[in-house]
């Protein structure tokens, strides 16, 4: 199977998929973006910088949460159907029966000061990451200055603008793709 980009695609076992994607969510807080892209693009090396940041801009326009979204174009790529089932079972199965249940002991416990003061500093944590990971995705579109120009649009309608992310996205997708139409054609 050949990517895009004519690079061969790894042959990667199902077992694979889902214990990798099990492991993104086991150790992600706030979404596993982080975590995918250091297992699955710098680690395992199942995707390059690009192919990740193409699954994560599609993922970005579907409906539901981008990580299971993520989960399931890369087992998708990587295996076909039955690699989208292994990729969005590893992802959501077990921390997904983990998650309910502490959410249920965290929710007892709201009011006790010490983990709130946990909550802080996770949350604090987890924008970290996601700032690194966005610096990381745009080294896949370093020498593409109209998509570098789109995604500083996009941060400043939706950090200085404050408007919301379907808006931006609305409004930015239609430019974008007309956008990388042009630019194809013109390198044609």
């Amino acid at each position: 199977m050949l990517s895009p980009a004519g690079a061969a695609t790894p042959c990667v076992s199902l077992a694979a998929i889902f214990f990798e994607l099990l492991k993104v969510a086991s150790l992600a807080s706030g979404g596993g973006l982080v975590w995918a892209h250091r297992f699955i693009v710098e680690r395992r090396q199942w995707l390059t910088e690009t192919e990740f940041a193409d699954i994560l801009s599609v993922c970005q326009i579907m409906p539901g949460p981008n990580m299971i979204g993520v989960a399931v174009c890369v087992g998708a790529k990587l295996r076909g159907l039955p690699g989208a089932i292994a990729g969005f079972a590893g992802f959501t199965v077990v921390p997904g029966t983990l998650g309910f249940f502490l959410a249920v002991f965290y929710l007892q416990r709201t009011g006790i000061p010490l983990f709130q003061n946990i909550l802080v500093g996770v949350s604090a944590t987890a924008a970290g990451l996601t700032i690194g990971t966005g610096l990381r995705l745009l080294r896949a579109h370093r020498f593409r200055p109209v998509a570098l120009g789109f995604a500083a649009a996009a941060w400043a309608g939706i950090v200085i603008g404050k408007f919301p992310l379907l808006i931006v996205l609305l409004g930015l997708a239609p430019l974008s793709i007309a956008a990388a139409v042009v630019d194809r054609a013109r390198l044609r």
